[in-house]
């Protein structure tokens, strides 16, 4: 029987700011997901290591984290990481720790679960007047050079000029004189062929398989693969078992990642990195995040009534404010 795999957190970054919640969910053995559209749409998942295959992290700053890892293992979760490093300055990530700060918790990561189970995130890849083709290859080599034998792989994608994510990232850059530009754009088809190419180089000379994430454009010309960041085939490399292969319909159509369940909710995420499509509301972040209780089965508020626990097995009944599910 396929049991789920959970995402922790496309929508925010769980390991940095609710880690304590996290490891209370998975000592209950279940979750509340409130349906982001409609608040009183109210789900509750197991987090049994029967029902649950495994669980991808998502993080800028897993170190919250990392105090509860033994115990993740001793409870038999099976975990890995997408831990997106950027090297960026404060107008597109004014709150995350420095550089320097996140590489060693990567390589402190690395070292205590395996290199294979931290992939590294170079995302998005936002072209400018200040962050040029030159520069994105050389903060790329560098920081390789600083994850050597750290990391097996290296995912990135483009930022995306859409919706409110455009807006907000102009508006956060208003006044900086950093102007932006589309690598995507056919004018700029010489700038992507080199950024390829050196990503590329620069992966070759550190042992790391290059992926593409979530990207329409075809980029085998380069030999960069399209990446799945929820990807049964790593998932049953890593842990075995019988990992869901059928491809997630709530992504984007460029997106390989298989079905998963997301614990998350939007604009809960305090790094407010100005890039964000997922947290793109400052008032809503600052009352999102008062209402965070780590002892509530769901991340933002508390859910009180009855409700059914989903697994791949069976459909049960309980009060929500139950710790015994089954």
């Amino acid at each position: 029987m396929v049991a789920m795999i959970i995402s922790a957190s496309r929508r925010t970054d769980i390991p940095a700011f609710y880690s304590d919640w996290f490891i209370n969910r998975v000592r209950a053995g279940f979750f509340h997901r409130v349906n982001p559209f409609n608040a009183n749409q109210v789900s509750a998942f197991s987090l049994k290591a029967e029902d649950v295959d495994a669980i991808c992290f998502w993080s800028k700053n897993p170190r919250p984290l990392l105090r509860h890892l033994d115990e993740l293992d001793q409870r038999g979760r099976n975990t890995y990481f997408q831990f997106t490093l950027n090297p960026y300055g404060p107008e597109f990530e004014p709150q995350v720790p420095p550089l320097a700060e996140r590489v060693a918790t990567f390589k402190e990561l690395a070292a205590r679960i395996g290199p294979e189970r931290v992939v590294w995130r170079y995302d998005p890849v936002i072209l400018s007047s200040a962050t040029s083709v030159a520069w994105h290859l050389a903060q790329v080599e560098s920081i390789a050079g600083q994850l050597e034998s750290a990391t097996r792989r290296l995912v990135f994608s483009f930022y995306d000029y859409y919706g409110k994510g455009q807006g907000r990232l102009h508006a956060a850059l208003r006044g900086t004189g950093i102007t932006l530009q589309d690598i995507t754009a056919p004018a700029q088809a010489d700038e992507l062929k080199a950024l390829a190419q050196g990503f590329k180089a620069t992966a070759e000379r550190h042992g790391l398989r290059l992926f593409s994430c979530s990207e329409e454009l075809d980029l085998s010309p380069f030999g960069i693969e399209h990446g799945a960041c929820i990807d049964g085939q790593l998932i049953r490399q890593l842990f075995g078992g019988q990992p869901s292969t059928r491809t997630d319909k709530n992504q984007r159509s460029a997106c390989g990642c298989v079905e998963s369940v997301d614990m998350g909710s939007y604009n809960s995420c305090r790094f407010a990195c100005s890039y964000c499509y997922a947290n793109f509301n400052a008032g809503m972040i600052a009352s999102n995040c008062a209402r965070h209780d780590p002892t509530s089965p769901s991340l933002l508020g508390r859910y009180e009534g009855e409700i059914e626990i989903l697994t791949t097995q069976k459909k049960q009944k309980c009060d929500g404010g139950q710790q015994e599910l089954f």
